[in-house]
């Protein structure tokens, strides 16, 4: 618990405080946002506003972290990083890298668009296709590995479908939500409150992971999981560079996060699902980025068959602000429900933990 608290204040006040001086430096080098013109009219006034603040909650984040376990180094009860913690960190920041290099891209040519669709998904499947490898490997003691090759909802279920298949798997659920995070990323601090309840979540499952492991507490219900509670603490780390950020990202922002935040935190939680072995339960823990996400699909699918609209703008935030919205009001009632699918996720772990009468 002592290094949930360390990680999470360090990289909170890393992020408080570095993120004004990222406004500064971005502003003062023209790193400004590009704004798409088939957008909202109404996000014309945001051009300009400095971009890549996802740097600011990777580097924070990696440095809370670390920074738990060396304030903790000469504890009696001291741990070194573990494997299932740093491949998750690997995850989000490789992610972040591939992010980057899109917004710079972007801000380099000044346009809305940076790294072509193909070169930004290699980068994605060559980052997902090393941590999927990866995350089979390492067992510990008990012969426990970061991830198993099978699916899971709430615990490894069914016979192991392969490598292969397993990392096929990864790769589809790490470029699914790194993009369905990108597409949430629409307005002024959405992304930001969507993704933390769902880092919030984390640190409470790896929490109660850690107390019903089957390496301590043998039992029908116990959960073969790695390094629950240092799991815990890199979601606690990047939930609390992420309300550093969030400070200075809400409704109105003076910093966006670009790609290089929202790629990176896809990556983060995604990894957390595998580590955790609650793939499937991201579904509904991330609940709002997949709708989010399934509006789009929902457009395109349907304009391309009858030539009409489902919604006046997709990604599904956009519809609700051409219908006169303001942007504070979407943003609160989508942190809601991003909330409220948290909480049903978290109710779903707990009532499959209690015992069968």
């Amino acid at each position: 618990m002592r290094n949930i608290l360390i990680a999470a204040a360090v990289s909170l006040l890393l992020s408080m405080a570095g993120t004004p001086l990222a406004i500064r430096l971005f502003a003062r080098r023209g790193y400004g946002q590009n704004i798409r013109e088939e957008g909202p009219s109404g996000h014309y006034d945001k051009r300009g506003t400095p971009t890549m603040g996802g740097t600011v909650i990777v580097i924070a984040a990696l440095i809370g972290y670390f920074s738990a376990h060396l304030m903790t180094f000469f504890s009696a009860t001291a741990e070194p990083p573990t494997v299932s913690a740093l491949l998750v960190l690997f995850l989000m920041t490789g992610l972040g890298l591939v992010g980057f290099l899109d917004d710079f891209i972007k801000i380099y040519k000044q346009r809305s668009l940076g790294l072509r669709s193909g070169a930004k998904a290699l980068g994605q499947l060559v980052v997902g296709a090393v941590f999927a490898v990866l995350c089979v490997q390492f067992p510990n003691a008990y012969d426990i590995t970061p991830a198993e090759t099978r699916l899971s909802f709430l615990r490894d279920f069914g016979p192991s479908i392969g490598l292969v298949a397993f990392t096929i798997w990864v790769l589809f659920i790490i470029v699914g939500f790194s993009n369905a995070v990108n597409l949430t990323d629409g307005l002024d601090g959405l992304a930001s409150g969507a993704t933390g309840v769902v880092l919030a979540s984390y640190v409470l499952i790896g929490n109660w992971q850690l107390r019903n492991s089957c390496t301590t507490a043998f039992g029908p219900n116990c959960y073969w999981v790695r390094d629950p509670l240092d799991l815990a603490v890199v979601a606690a780390a990047v939930l609390g560079a992420l309300v550093g950020f969030l400070w200075w990202n809400a409704p109105p922002a003076k910093i966006f996060m670009g790609d290089t935040g929202s790629l990176a935190l896809g990556g983060v939680i995604a990894g957390l699902a595998f580590t955790t072995r609650t793939q499937l339960l991201l579904v509904i823990l991330a609940g709002l980025p997949v709708v989010i996400t399934a509006s789009v699909m929902i457009q395109v699918g349907f304009f391309k068959m009858t030539g009409k609209r489902v919604f006046r703008m997709a990604p599904l935030q956009h519809h609700f602000e051409l219908k006169g919205w303001a942007e504070t009001t979407i943003v609160v009632r989508f942190w809601l429900i991003a909330a409220l699918c948290a909480a049903a996720a978290l109710g779903l772990f707990y009532l499959e933990w209690m015992p069968k009468q």
